[in-house]
């Protein structure tokens, strides 16, 4: 929760906040103004506050003195927020709009499909996701919390079926008519990529896009570890991203595809569903190729890869037994794999592998997964102290000791030997959620509740006297 919602919630429409370093925060209404806090502010308050509640991208211009216009929503309100600098100093201004009923879906680009006007509006409002449900106005994510666009119509299942039939593609519209779901990468030109999923509910047809940036995020700028931009310099192996839907796997790898292609002189393909962020060459060649649009399967154009004189494969998720039978052997065949799937830790990834296969081939799989897997970066996102949201990462290397467990069977005692490997970067997901608290980048309620043995968690903050304040947690 931002600091400021506290001031929004009394917000009435047509009232205004005022932040101006050396006066208090001040509600304009009705042309008159009152304080509303007895505190004066400063002038990195107002930047604080201001840059607080922007997105990411209206920050950086913020902490630069630049004046900026955006849009924030908090408790169903939606604000219009302009920061300026007046006379030298810091200005920011919020203010809630009169409603007058029901508002049309805001405006698309002349000769774009209506429901872009709904994806620029939630790429202005920093949102990682936009929820469309039929008889339900549009909810958006901001920072992890959904949030309702109270200014936007109710969306009718006429309505919502002409929205999204103007987009979908056609193998898509013939396999939801089949099953009910689909998903389908969609494009703004300047703006974003959309991953989008159609579904039916019982109040009829509904949506949801997850937005990826257009900009490629950098391993640096993600602040990746030393240890886990070295896995890019592999020449094979296997590399695994794992943690649940929506944690950041796909921006993690991204970053990873980015480093080699910018500092090794390669082939890499990558096979997705959908391709979310494209890859310009810049050292390397990068083919991305589309499962349902440019091949039939991910096994398929795993197979198909191994022809077509790789370095190095991304494979966007590894579905079934097929895909990460071929991702293993590929991998022991002198090419370097990188893969997702969508388990919590890294012992657990290990155990999913092993499990998908017959008993009478896991002996086998266990002994090629023991040379051909390098490493496993187990994450899940945190909401930021203040807004915004973090990677809690937990990173396994396989070095010769976890070798020879995996071989042996005794993947049990792979956070035993992670514990004592902190030497070459590994880390448990307790320790790396434990030092986002104590660096109070995250609450220990936030931490505790992506923590997976929860018990242990518990125990590691009681040691460091730190206070968990859960309801049903004795201190």
């Amino acid at each position: 929760m931002a600091q400021l919602d506290k001031l929004i919630e009394k917000l009435q429409p047509g009232q205004e906040i005022i932040l101006e370093a050396g006066k208090p925060p001040a509600l304009i209404s009705a042309g008159s103004s009152s304080p509303m806090l007895a505190q004066q502010l400063t002038a990195a308050q107002v930047y604080g506050l201001t840059g607080e509640i922007a997105p990411a991208d209206v920050r950086e211009q913020i902490a630069q003195s630049k004046s900026v216009k955006f849009e924030y929503v908090c408790a169903s309100k939606t604000l219009a927020v302009t920061f300026t600098i007046d006379n030298g100093l810091a200005l920011t201004r919020l203010t809630l709009s009169a409603r007058r009923g029901d508002a049309p879906l805001p405006a698309a680009v002349a000769g774009e499909p209506e429901i872009n006007g709904l994806l620029r509006k939630m790429a202005a409002l920093g949102a990682s996701d936009l929820h469309l449900t039929s008889a339900h106005r549009p909810m958006v994510r901001v920072n992890g919390d959904m949030q309702e666009l109270s200014d936007q119509a109710v969306l009718r299942p006429e309505r919502m079926s002409a929205l999204l039939g103007a987009i979908i593609p056609t193998f898509n519209t013939v396999e939801f008519e089949k099953t009910h779901d689909t998903d389908f990468a969609y494009e703004i030109a300047g703006l974003a990529r959309f991953r989008a999923n159609i579904f039916m509910d019982r109040f009829g047809m509904g949506a949801v896009f997850r937005q990826i940036p257009v900009e490629i995020v950098t391993a640096e700028k993600l602040g990746l570890s030393k240890e886990i931009v070295d896995l890019c310099y592999l020449s094979k192996g296997l590399v695994l991203v794992t943690g649940p839907t929506g944690s950041g796997k796909s921006t993690t790898l991204c970053a990873l595809v980015d480093f080699m292609n910018r500092h090794r002189k390669d082939h890499i393909i990558t096979i997705e569903d959908p391709i979310e962020f494209v890859h310009q060459k810049k050292n390397c060649l990068v083919n991305q190729r589309e499962v349902h649009v440019h091949t039939k399967s991910f096994s398929q154009a795993l197979r198909a890869a191994l022809r077509e004189d790789p370095d190095i494969v991304l494979v966007g998720e590894m579905r079934d037994l097929e895909t990460i039978s071929i991702a293993i052997e590929t991998a022991e065949t002198g090419h370097l794999v990188f893969g997702t799937l969508h388990t919590t830790t890294a012992a657990s990834t290990v155990d999913r592998i092993i499990d998908q296969f017959p008993a009478d081939r896991q002996s086998q799989i266990r002994t090629m997964l023991a040379s051909s897997l390098k490493g496993v970066i187990s994450q899940t996102l945190c909401k930021k102290i203040g807004g915004g949201r973090v990677a809690a990462m937990e990173t396994l290397f396989v070095t010769s000791a976890i070798s020879n467990l995996v071989r042996e069977g005794k993947i049990y005692q792979i956070p035993s030997i992670m514990q004592t490997g902190r030497k070459q970067g590994m880390v448990v997901l307790n320790d790396a959620l434990f030092k986002l608290v104590t660096d109070k980048i995250v609450t220990p309620e936030e931490a505790y509740m992506k923590a997976v043995d929860k018990p242990a968690f518990v125990a590691l903050l009681r040691s460091k006297n730190i206070t968990l304040k859960l309801a049903g947690i004795e201190e």
